[in-house]
């Protein structure tokens, strides 16, 4: 759900209910997302580093630089 920041600001309580019901609502200003209303315990779960090791396989010219094709399709 997307609202503005004037109808969030007078509804606040309505839209922390749903957010409480597992909703995500975006708030906008002049129609561009600047904020995001969502419940608490969605929260990212804290990354450990090195927990993928031996997971991941890089190719051994994955540090070569580009073709000129692949840079020319970043421009299309």
């Amino acid at each position: 759900m997307k609202v503005n920041i004037h109808e969030a600001a007078a509804h606040l309580s309505k839209l922390i209910n749903r957010v409480s019901g597992g909703e995500e609502i975006i708030i906008a200003r002049a129609g561009k997302p600047v904020a995001r209303l969502v419940p608490v315990g969605s929260r990212p779960v804290e990354r450990i580093p090195g927990t993928a090791k031996g997971k991941i396989i890089l190719h051994e010219d994955f540090t070569a630089p580009l073709t000129d094709d692949v840079i020319d399709s970043f421009y299309k």
